[in-house]
C-alpha cells in the first residue's frame, strides 16, 4: 500500500493506492484512519476495489462502524468507484444520503474526490 499526497488550496488529501484489499474488517478501517490521521491527514480517498465486498453488505454493520469512526473524528472520506451495480436498496439509499453531506461521499472519479475534499 502506498499513500499519495494531493495538496489543493493548502489542504492535504491522502489517496490510498493499492491493488489489494486494504480494508478487510472493522479493525483495518480504524487502523487506516488512525494511521493517516496521525500523519496529518483528515481527508482520505480510498477505492471501492480496496474494500472487502462485506463492506457493502450493510446488514453486517461493517460499513456503519467504520464510517462512524471517520465521522466521530471528523476525518472526511471519499470512496471512489462505480456503485451503479449494487442492487441493494438500503445501500443505494445509504450512498445517496452520504453524498448529501460532506463527511462521507461515494464518487465516481479521483478528480471528483479531490474536488470535494479540497473545499473547506
Amino acid at each position: 500500500m502506498e499513500i499519495k499526497t494531493h495538496v489543493v488550496n493548502e489542504i492535504r488529501i491522502a489517496e490510498v493506492v493499492s491493488d489489494a484489499i486494504v480494508i478487510n474488517n472493522i479493525e483495518d478501517g480504524k487502523d487506516l484512519m488512525g494511521n493517516l490521521y496521525y500523519q496529518g491527514f483528515d481527508r482520505i480517498i480510498i477505492y471501492e476495489s480496496q474494500l472487502s465486498p462485506e463492506f457493502f453488505d450493510l446488514k453486517n454493520g461493517m460499513a456503519g462502524e467504520i464510517l462512524q469512526k471517520f465521522s466521530t473524528y471528523r476525518v472526511r472520506l471519499v470512496i471512489v468507484g462505480n456503485f451503479a451495480g449494487y442492487s441493494s436498496k438500503s445501500l443505494r439509499d445509504f450512498i445517496y444520503e452520504s453524498n448529501n453531506g460532506k463527511q462521507i461521499n461515494f464518487l465516481s472519479s479521483l478528480n471528483e474526490a479531490i474536488g470535494r475534499l479540497s473545499c473547506r
